[in-house]
């Protein structure tokens, strides 16, 4: 019996001194980046949105959803997800490389249809990070 109390105490010990060691290894929460900006516009002119609205004119071909990220760890991926009436229109994979400042964007025809749209944002694991939504009227 005292072998397998002694046996538990250790598992327990060490189970306490690895999460003093190493939180991070056991909290997968963080995205590795800050999100700076995310808009969705009208257009992208020298990497930077232009026309940034939440209401779109069914005359508008195309809108981009832009992302600015920073402090950004390591290499990674991002997704966009765009959904038009809570279905799912498109998804793009992006890289964000390792540094101090990344600009991405990704787009979408709007093919005039009206109604609510939105963009998720996923990390590389599939969590969510920030969603933008927008109408086309």
């Amino acid at each position: 019996m005292k072998k397998y109390s002694r046996l538990a105490i250790g598992a327990v010990f060490l189970f306490i001194v690895l999460l003093m060691v190493s939180p991070s290894a056991f909290c997968m929460d963080e995205p590795g980046f800050t999100l700076s900006r995310m808009i969705v516009s009208e257009n992208i002119v020298d990497r930077e949105p232009v026309g940034a609205a939440d209401k779109f004119s069914a005359a508008t071909e195309q809108v981009y959803c832009f992302l600015e990220a920073k402090d950004i760890d390591q290499d990674t991926e991002v997704s966009f997800i765009w959904y038009y009436n809570d279905a799912e229109k498109a998804r793009v994979t992006l890289p964000l490389r390792k540094g101090n400042r990344w600009r991405t964007k990704s787009s979408k025809k709007l093919a005039g249809l009206k109604g609510s749209w939105k963009v998720e944002l996923k990390d590389a694991s599939g969590i969510v990070l920030n969603t933008v939504a927008f109408s086309v009227e």
